[in-house]
Formats: C-alpha cells, sequence, structure tokens
C-alpha cells in the first residue's frame, strides 16, 4: 500500500457538491491499495501512521502523534498513487488493485484507524472527490509498504 500523510490545519473532502468529511488539526492520509497488497500492509501502515511524530511538542521539535495532539485522520483513497510515468507521458495505473480489493483495503484501513482510537472522517471510494486543505509546515511524507 502507499500513503501521502499531510499534517494540516484543517481539510475537508466533497463529493457532488456535499462535504462527506472535514477535520481539524490532524492528519490528510492518501491511500492507495497495490496489486497482491493484504490486511497485513494496512496493519502496518495503520501503527505506523497512529504513532507518526509529526507534529510540534512545546519546544517546537516534530515529537507529537496525530493521537498524542488529540488530531483527527481524514482518509481520501487515491488509485492515482500507483501511477507509473517511467514510459511515455501517460501514466499507467495497472499496479493499483482491482477496484473491489481496493475498497476492501480502504476500509479495513480506515477502520483500523478508528480502533486505534484516533477520530476519522473518510471520503468516498471511487467518488470523484474534491479535497480541501491547509498544509501545515508544510509536512509531508511518503510511505510505501513495499520499501519496509
Amino acid at each position: 500500500m502507499r500513503a501521502l500523510i499531510q499534517r494540516v490545519s484543517d481539510a475537508s473532502v466533497t463529493v457532488e457538491g456535499k462535504v462527506v468529511g472535514e477535520i481539524g488539526p490532524g492528519l490528510l492520509v492518501l491511500i492507495c491499495a497495490m496489486q497482491g497488497d493484504d490486511q497485513a500492509q494496512a496493519d502496518y501502515l495503520t501503527a505506523k501512521i497512529a504513532k507518526l511524530r509529526v507534529f510540534k511538542d512545546d519546544d517546537g521539535r516534530m515529537n507529537q502523534s496525530v493521537r498524542d495532539i488529540k488530531g483527527s485522520v481524514l482518509v481520501v483513497s487515491q488509485f492515482t498513487l500507483a501511477a507509473d510515468t517511467r514510459r511515455g507521458n501517460r501514466p499507467g495505473f495497472s499496479q493499483a488493485a482491482a477496484p473491489e480489493d481496493g475498497r476492501r483495503l480502504y476500509e479495513y484501513f480506515a477502520d483500523r484507524l478508528v480502533q486505534e482510537g484516533l477520530p476519522v472522517e473518510r471520503g468516498v471510494f471511487g467518488a470523484d472527490m474534491k479535497v480541501q486543505l491547509l498544509n501545515d509546515g508544510p509536512v509531508t511524507i511518503w510511505i510505501d509498504t513495499e520499501d519496509k
């Protein structure tokens, strides 16, 4: 699985003109399941993201997790994280998981974050979404379970 994590002051996702998820301070997680991924990759990402120390402590150092600051997580599916741009100018997405597998892992991942005790909002899998965010820092981190 691949995740692009952004520390945000606030973020929201809109589908067909309606806000379906929004958070204040916390993390926006764009997530993509890849072919061959299973719950083990989602479990790894959940544990990593829940403990990721990217928020400032009293000394101004990135030393606190989203849980420590009592923040929230907005999870948005984004199959384009699977883009292969090695050939030509049009990205290929054949490495992304099949839609039914991607949906299952997306839901499982978000549910696991809830089980970690984090407030979680979600986008709508497969929908045309408008994501709005105020990146704090900016802090943007890429995690690919293939690299662990």
